[in-house]
């Protein structure tokens, strides 16, 4: 059985690859040449069109960074929804509930499956095999992709029986990562300005209580040794950031905190950053301190 995959990017192509390891013969699809060749080299087929992978495989799997993307190929003219073979599409994209209810409610009138499949853990839990895999659909077709994204990572979380549900999980857990990148940048540049070197307030705060992700992965490896390569963009960010306040408002929950940290993102966006490296945002909070964190190793 051939899986297809659409879109292999800095998330795609590694999860795209462990596919391949499993060894599952592969399809893929990616308007990057250079994203490509990596899966092209271990014999991965390459598609012409979202709808070639469409009529050519059962079950085809999607990893893109905006909504009108992921709506483009799956819904419209020469879209993976036009093929003739699909049975199952798993949507592993951040796009929120809404478009994965238009989603599933337009395959459901071809006879197409849906299962949510949100990930976590970036590029570099990509590589590792070390993601946190949040799926929601009918049971059985979770089942069915289980044994695909073993590979992925060993936490494999049902959400729900309903695409939308790994939604709602994953706009939690993203939220409460890009507050923890904001604040661990302000606490961080406050602590140095104040006279504390930074990779001893790492080794402190790591072993303590206010350990985060930012603490513990992106500021050692990326922001301490001036690097910058985390491998996200800002944008893509800053979009689950929206996500994740709207359905917040929309449910009528109090967003107090995730409102004041979008008012960061949103600050580096109007500034042209869009591309940027999340691990730069610390930057936006060196300017405003006139004071920059001393380079720590790299």
């Amino acid at each position: 059985m051939t899986i297809g995959y659409l879109g292999v990017g800095n998330m795609g192509q590694p999860m795209a690859g462990k596919i391949l390891d499993a060894g599952h013969a592969l399809a893929i699809y990616d308007i990057n040449e250079a994203a490509l060749r990596p899966l092209l080299e271990r014999q991965a087929r390459r598609a012409a069109s979202p709808k070639e992978l469409g009529d050519t495989c059962e079950t085809v799997f999607v990893s893109l960074p905006t909504l009108k993307s992921l709506r483009d190929v799956v819904l419209g003219p020469g879209g993976l929804i036009e093929g003739k073979a699909m049975k199952l599409l798993v949507n592993t994209c951040t796009v929120g509930v809404p478009l994965v209810k238009e989603i599933e409610a337009a395959l459901a009138a071809r006879g197409v499956g849906l299962v949510d499949c949100p990930i976590s853990g970036g590029p570099e839990g990509a590589r590792a095999g070390t993601l946190s895999i949040m799926v929601s659909g009918e049971p059985a077709l979770v089942e069915r992709v289980r044994p695909l994204v073993a590979k992925w990572g060993s936490t494999f979380v049902v959400a729900g029986d309903k695409p939308g549900a790994a939604q709602v999980l994953k706009l939690t857990n993203n939220i409460m990562f890009a507050v923890g990148l904001v604040l661990a940048g302000e606490a961080l540049v406050m602590g140095a300005k104040g006279g504390v070197k930074p990779d001893v307030m790492l080794q402190a705060i790591n072993g303590g209580s206010g350990r985060n992700l930012a603490s513990a992965l992106i500021f050692p490896k990326s922001v301490l040794p001036r690097t910058f390569d985390f491998g996200c963009p800002l944008h893509i960010l800053a979009k689950d950031v929206d996500l994740a306040v709207e359905l917040g408002e929309e449910l009528g929950v109090p967003m107090w905190v995730c409102q004041a940290a979008r008012l960061v993102y949103k600050h580096a966006l109007f500034e042209g950053k869009a591309e940027m490296d999340i691990s730069r945002m610390v930057e936006i909070v060196e300017k405003g301190a006139g004071y920059q964190l001393p380079k720590v190793g790299g």
